[in-house]
């Protein structure tokens, strides 16, 4: 059994982004393994009631299916997480990132895409609705850089899933971009910066 704790300045002090990420990694296999942590939930939130101290900040998707702190095994105070449909950045989800590396001091920025995405299957099928349109705005130069002679649409799988995975990359590669906080963090080895995929249909990350 993994060892509990809640987070705190001590503790998050003692963590390099390396660590972070195994802490992900084997959170994840610990869900897999259906050998999660016993936790004490109204405990941690006693224990974080006057402070916060997230090793990581996940970007995920809104997606029901993708709960972070289930899938990677982790606790109340343990992570950051900004979610969106379609996992991409704006200003607003740079801000919340820097934030929770630069003020909080988290050591790791995972962007998670899934499986099966309603909004990347969305943006293959240049889906018109409302405020939906110009979200899936995003996420169409993803959709646009894979390569795919054939059926370009949602009814591919094998599109959608490239699409999910640049999707990832080209979010991984915009933080960098387009947070000189971020960007000065990561050459100073202070953070890393990271994609992966959730597979809705097993459970498993894998990280890019």
């Amino acid at each position: 059994m993994a060892e509990y704790i809640t987070q705190s300045k001590e503790s998050q002090d003692k963590i390099n982004p390396a660590l972070a990420l195994e802490m992900l990694k084997e959170g994840n296999k610990r869900f897999l393994d259906k050998n999660k942590i016993d936790r004490n939930y109204l405990e941690q939130v006693n224990n974080t009631a006057t402070g916060q101290y997230p090793f990581a900040a996940i970007l995920s998707c809104i997606d029901s299916r993708v709960p972070v702190e289930i899938v990677f095994d982790q606790g109340i105070g343990d992570v950051f997480n900004a979610r969106v449909a379609g996992n991409f950045i704006n200003t607003d989800i740079l801000g919340s990132i820097e934030y929770a590396c630069k003020v909080a001091g988290s050591k790791l920025v995972v962007v998670l895409g899934h499986s099966g995405c309603g909004a990347v299957k969305g943006a293959c099928d240049h889906v018109e609705l409302g405020n939906i349109t110009p979200m899936l705005d995003n996420i169409m130069p993803a959709v646009d850089a894979v390569e795919e002679t054939g059926d370009r649409s949602s009814s591919n799988g094998s599109f959608v899933q490239k699409v999910v995975e640049k999707n990832v990359h080209f979010n991984v590669d915009g933080i960098l971009e387009k947070s000189p906080v971020l960007k000065e963090m990561y050459d100073n080895k202070e953070i890393d910066i990271v994609g992966a995929v959730y597979d809705v249909a097993s459970g498993e990350v894998s990280f890019l």
